[in-house]
């Protein structure tokens, strides 16, 4: 028997948008993009800003660690944004005027990007929120965060902005797996992720949560990083960001590099497992990305991936083949 989809475009010749069966989507991608995100809640593309307010982390100032995590540069995940010497109003207006050249829109979202965006005195980030939401453009707010920076004052703060502006919480997660987040120097653990996460929603406010994933962390087979996945995926995030592990020039895991200590993902396998991620996430959540960018001057490996268009095409070529969409194996994870 033919499904819905099948019957509508029944003896046509198809493109293959049309002969997709994902539900949200526009395209011929056969999961939920992060564009299509933009279309259906403001309208259009967006420009994201990203912003460095000055702010440090937790594993950096000594309050759980010193160094960082080891595949973060000097400035935080932040590398895209402006230097934070400069004041917020000018990052924002200076980037926005590069990206205009890009992108033709009028529609922006700020990204509070550089280390970690709630690690401050309560009054120091509504100083800093407040500002950003007068920008010129501004219809949301993005906050790059970690889920053991978020006590109750902060989150009742971002409760309330998010009844005024469309506000998602980002949460550097990475993997579920303890001995990893050791390894890596992350600084806390599986069980203080989730006090954060599951936080942002105990008042019920709209609060939109991102959870990012890094695929060739040290120590981790193609098991781990899934069942990172699925746990994840139990938990029915708004957004899930995929990143590709990059190794930087100047950090710890740039060091281990050279030294013959690390070896990264190969471009195949990295295909393989985003595509087999997707089938394990929920249909309704959002896909952020699916890879990563490093600084070209300051990649060392894998080359690969400075070839990002080749490498999302060819995610899109294994869904195609293997008939897969987002979701297609979520039900049983979701049903536990």
């Amino acid at each position: 028997m033919k499904t819905e989809h099948e019957s509508k475009w029944a003896g046509r010749r198809l493109t293959q948008a049309q002969s997709n069966p994902f539900a949200y989507t526009d395209s011929n991608k056969r999961y939920y993009t992060y564009d299509y995100y933009l279309k259906r809640t403001f309208g259009g593309k967006c420009a994201k800003i990203p912003l460095d307010a000055g702010f440090t982390c937790p594993n950096i100032d000594g309050r759980c660690g010193t160094g960082g995590c080891i595949y973060c540069s000097g400035r935080g995940s932040g590398d895209f944004a402006r230097e934070a010497s400069v004041p917020l109003r000018e990052q924002y207006e200076l980037t926005r005027a590069a990206l205009s050249s890009k992108w033709d829109t009028t529609r922006c979202i700020p990204y509070f990007q550089a280390h970690t965006n709630t690690y401050a005195p309560l009054a120091v980030l509504k100083e800093k929120y407040e500002e950003a939401l007068t920008f010129p453009g501004v219809v949301g707010m993005n906050i790059a965060t970690r889920a053991d920076c978020l006590p109750r004052d902060t989150v009742a703060y971002l409760g309330a902005l998010s009844q005024r502006t469309v506000l998602t919480v980002e949460l550097g997660l990475q993997s579920c797996h303890d001995d990893t987040a050791a390894r890596i120097n992350r600084g806390h653990t599986w069980k203080q992720f989730l006090e954060g996460y599951h936080r942002l929603r105990e008042d019920g406010a709209p609060i939109l949560r991102c959870v990012h994933l890094i695929f060739g962390l040290p120590g981790e087979d193609d098991e781990a990083m899934l069942e990172t996945v699925r746990r994840v995926a139990a938990l029915r995030p708004d957004q899930v960001k995929i990143h590709l592990l990059h190794v930087l020039r100047g950090t710890v895991l740039g060091d281990m590099y050279e030294r013959g200590e690390y070896e990264p993902l190969s471009r195949e396998r990295y295909i393989s497992l985003v595509a087999r991620a997707l089938t394990l996430l929920p249909p309704e959540t959002v896909i952020g990305r699916l890879t990563g960018d490093g600084m070209a001057e300051a990649l060392l490996a894998p080359d690969w991936s400075r070839r990002k268009v080749t490498v999302l095409n060819d995610i899109d070529k294994l869904m195609v083949e293997n008939r897969w969409v987002q979701g297609i194996y979520a039900d049983e994870i979701l049903k536990k």
